[in-house]
């Protein structure tokens, strides 16, 4: 049917008010699976460094009664360092702009701010859990800072084909970035319980195990969760079909099973976060740009590091496919 004769319709009239609701709605992911885990220190210098060390393997231990002492040679401590990177995020909101009044927040120059804090965060995380290698860096290159792929290097296995990756090549006090394998295929429950043994018998506890969303998936099809469970009947609130595992318990302990949006989904990373520690040289700070014009110029600045303290403690395994 058409509307009648003369009826004056929306699309005729002018001076309608907008209707453009005042929440903003952002769905981008602010998790930080290893941030959040890894203790907090302070450095002191852009080459920020520390000491490892370890005790002789346990030896049979039998001495002839009243026979001298022989002298155990001392092994000296082993001096590792990692370099810390810059981030840093810039804003630049005209002064007409910030006196407007624009919907879902009060000042435009505090809403660019809170959003360059949140993507700061989201770098740093990127940066620390993934293949990166540290330079010292140059008048024209920037710093960077070794990630946890680059420091793992004893306890691990490679499922690539082709070229197989090499890491941890201590050059210049300087970590190299892993070289990736040509090639990628499956990694199987073996290669999971191999892992956590290698890491335990070196002396960590594995209790993270950090992954892809792909490997997530995938180490939930492994056999001890290959039955799957459904709450039903009048005490369960809801009916539940479980098929994912979040929790895996091996011969050596329970590891937690996280997804990261941040870190590589072809590397499964077995992580004693007592080992793990991001150094601050610089805190997160707000500063305000000297002003050169008709705008405000802001920037949020950070400088940190990586301390592995100890790479024994972890595993990892490189080169996967994690398709089902």
């Amino acid at each position: 049917m058409a509307a009648p004769a003369g009826t004056f319709q929306t699309h005729q009239a002018i001076g309608n008010r907008e209707d453009l609701s005042s929440v903003i709605y952002d769905i981008s992911p602010m998790e930080f699976p290893f941030m959040s885990r890894a203790a907090r220190t302070k450095a002191a210098h852009t080459n920020h460094e520390w000491q490892t060390d370890a005790l002789d393997a346990p030896a049979a231990n039998a001495n002839i009664e009243g026979d001298d002492s022989a002298v155990n040679t001392a092994v000296p401590t082993v001096r590792l360092g990692n370099r810390t990177q810059i981030f840093k995020k810039t804003i630049q909101v005209s002064g007409t702009q910030d006196a407007m009044d624009p919907a879902g927040r009060e000042r435009e120059s505090a809403y660019q701010l809170m959003k360059r804090s949140k993507e700061l965060k989201r770098d740093i995380e990127r940066a620390l859990t993934q293949n990166q290698g540290s330079s010292a860096g140059s008048a024209t290159v920037a710093r960077t800072l070794a990630s946890t792929e680059a420091w793992l290097y004893t306890n691990r296995t490679s499922k690539g084909t082709g070229t197989d990756q090499t890491t941890y090549a201590f050059l210049s006090g300087n970590i190299q970035a892993p070289f990736d394998s040509t090639a990628t295929s499956s990694f199987t429950e073996n290669d999971l319980k191999a892992m956590i043994q290698a890491a335990w018998s070196a002396g960590g506890s594995p209790s993270l195990i950090l992954v892809g969303p792909n490997c997530k998936k995938k180490i939930s099809t492994f056999t001890g969760q290959a039955t799957k469970y459904t709450e039903t009947g009048s005490t369960s609130k809801t009916t539940r079909i479980i098929g994912a595992a979040d929790v895996y318990v091996s011969d050596f302990g329970e590891h937690q099973i996280v997804p990261s949006r941040f870190c590589r989904d072809r590397t499964v990373q077995f992580l004693d976060m007592d080992y793990w520690a991001v150094a601050y040289l610089r805190g997160i700070t707000k500063e305000k740009l000297a002003k050169t014009g008709d705008s405000d110029k802001w920037h949020i600045v950070t400088e940190l590091t990586l301390e592995c303290r100890n790479e024994l403690a972890n595993a990892k395994i490189t080169d996967v496919n994690g398709t089902l």
